[in-house]
């Protein structure tokens, strides 16, 4: 199961530096967004039954990415508040390096009252991007979306997913979120760890969650967890990756999460803290990044 948006990536690659006052040729393409649609996506991609739980608005282009996502074989719960668009995001990518334009829209207006305790009923995970704590009412609902899994015997992975909404709440604020979320794995990139540690070393996380998985990228990952023996009661080491050069690497961190939580959630409960366990899950991690990544993503035909 995942909780969060479902939004159009208008992608904009200049084949040079923009120039102020004309135009640059280049490539504009229409994809699916949204962290927590891709890594639905690429869930239902590596076999796992998936739910995504998102709002999108009446028109079109929510309209289109229901359809696709479920031709991807993801099983969509969409809301669809009057008188919002559906999520918009402009990613300007230039030499391997993505800025985003962010218009939200539908995005954070799911309603709590919107879950069905069926849904979660035989969830075996709940995966929520801090995107869906920080909006308005999707604080709510991710909320409410959390204590059903947790009643269903479920676990929680929460991506940090972008530092500058958590660095806009203020650190207290932050880490009230994710502490009200309790979740049981944070996966996070280091510049998202250091909003809520500062300079410490990310693994002051561990006292937000007992697994963090820290992703570097084309440098791989770190994992650490905690683990109830005196004279070493942290795990961490580093997962390395096949380094790849990829033009756009939007996305590729919800893939990651992907990988990750199917290959993690594939190992029984009692050994997930265990270091093959997470290896396992790390190594899995950035395989289903670099596939993602290297493949050939297919525009959006808006119906």
């Amino acid at each position: 199961m995942v909780l969060g948006d479902l939004a159009l990536d208008v992608v904009v690659a200049p084949d040079r530096g923009l120039a102020d006052g004309t135009d640059v040729p280049g490539r504009v393409s229409l994809r699916q967004g949204g962290s927590a649609a891709t890594t639905a996506r690429v869930a239902a991609a590596l076999g796992a039954r998936v739910t995504l739980v998102t709002s999108v608005g009446r028109d079109p282009v929510g309209r289109s990415l229901v359809a696709d996502l479920a031709g991807a074989g993801v099983a969509v719960r969409a809301f669809h508040p009057s008188g919002l668009p559906t999520a918009r995001i402009g990613v300007i990518v230039a030499d391997g390096e993505r800025s985003f334009v962010a218009e939200r829209g539908a995005a954070d207006a799911l309603p709590p009252d919107h879950l069905e305790t069926a849904w979660f009923a035989r969830a075996d995970a709940l995966h929520v991007p801090a995107y869906s704590l920080l909006g308005r009412p999707l604080g709510a609902a991710a909320a409410r979306a959390i204590e059903l899994t947790r009643r269903a015997g479920g676990v929680v992975s929460l991506d940090l997913a972008s530092s500058g909404p958590l660095a806009g709440v203020g650190r207290r604020a932050a880490t009230r979120l994710v502490r009200s979320a309790a979740p049981d794995l944070i996966l996070a990139t280091a510049a998202e760890a250091r909003v809520l540690v500062g300079d410490a070393d990310p693994d002051g996380l561990l006292e937000l969650a007992p697994v963090v998985v820290v992703k570097r990228g084309s440098d791989g990952a770190t994992v650490f967890a905690r683990r109830d023996v005196a004279a070493a009661p942290v795990i961490r080491f580093d997962v390395a990756t096949r380094p790849i050069r990829a033009a756009d690497p939007t996305g590729g961190g919800d893939a990651f999460d992907a990988g990750f939580l199917v290959a993690w959630l594939g190992v029984p409960a009692a050994s997930r803290r265990s270091v093959a366990a997470l290896r396992r899950g790390a190594v899995a991690g950035n395989a289903a990044a670099v596939r993602y990544l290297v493949a050939k993503r297919r525009e959006l035909v808006l119906r």
